[in-house]
């Protein structure tokens, strides 16, 4: 299928070095500037006129507190809205803590892009087959918004509205990502033509925590299978107070695949990828509660 670029549309640059200044332009100029973190997306779009050129891009790149990784034991995992996606692989805690983020992030485009993409930005693009969505909705994530009215926290799991569409408003950036406390065991898998260079057809994610009842609080994400990244809450509620069984991974992923709600598209039919998130959950779920 081929693809047309075009020179990008005239606009405004503006390089802010505060987030106070970032959020009060984007105040003062709603409706007509973009924020920019990477670009590995919004440049694109421009080219391909799939976005309406705004008047002014506010580049964040400049922006220091929005930048770097950090852990505790008591906080979690903290993700700042700069982090690119290579960073994302390469942090010490991440690797031993959050597999399935490092599992997202080697899976997305081609290193160079990894190198200047931001794992937030993949997230605000809002498109049902990110990466980082999956793995992100079943650690129970949560957002820290900035705009120069308030601050607010807002779960993933009410971030995405629709296709391309998210909670965030036009004078509004996501600082941070967090993810309070670790999953025992998590994973994410990708089904694509390639590993890396291509858009998920389906993507799963999976992490179990123990609970102190002694059973596990299962989680379970889809992407690329509905209008928006979605957590399976109907296959998570097999496991609630039933102990682990074949059996129990067996339903869960069937009724992951009833859930979910593809599209027929040029990458896939509606009916393969209901399919492939029955495959997808139960290998998920087999690595994450089968010793």
């Amino acid at each position: 299928m081929p693809v047309f670029y075009r020179r990008l549309p005239p606009f405004h640059y503006v390089s802010p070095r505060t987030i106070e200044e970032a959020v009060l332009f984007l105040a003062s100029h709603a409706g007509e500037s973009k924020p920019m973190a990477g670009g590995t997306d919004l440049i694109p779009n421009l080219k391909r006129r799939e976005l309406a050129a705004p008047n002014y891009i506010v580049d964040l790149k400049g922006v220091e507190e929005l930048a770097g990784l950090s852990w505790h034991p008591q906080e979690g995992l903290q993700i700042g809205a700069l982090a690119t996606i290579r960073s994302i692989s390469r942090f010490p805690e991440i690797r031993r803590l959050y597999p399935s983020l490092v599992q997202a992030a080697l899976s997305m485009a081609s290193p160079q892009v990894r190198n200047r993409g931001t794992f937030v930005g993949n997230i605000c693009s809002g498109i049902p087959s990110a990466d980082s969505a999956p793995a992100l909705l079943s650690l129970n994530a949560e957002l820290s918004l900035r705009s120069s009215r308030a601050e607010r926290t807002l779960p993933l799991t009410r971030f995405f509205i629709g296709p391309g569409e998210t909670a965030l408003q036009p004078d509004e950036i996501v600082t941070a990502l967090r993810i309070p406390e670790a999953a025992e065991r998590c994973v994410y898998l990708k089904l694509s033509p390639r590993h890396s260079m291509d858009m998920a057809i389906t993507g799963v994610a999976a992490a179990v925590t123990k609970s102190r009842n002694g059973y596990s609080d299962v989680r379970i994400a889809l992407g690329a299978v509905a209008p928006v990244p979605m957590r399976a809450v109907r296959a998570e509620a097999v496991f609630k107070d039933r102990p682990i069984s074949k059996d129990a991974i067996e339903e869960a992923a069937k009724a992951a695949r009833a859930e979910c709600r593809p599209i027929d598209d040029y990458r896939a039919s509606a009916a393969y990828r209901r399919d492939m998130v029955y495959v997808l959950t139960r290998r998920a779920l087999e690595q994450v509660l089968v010793p």
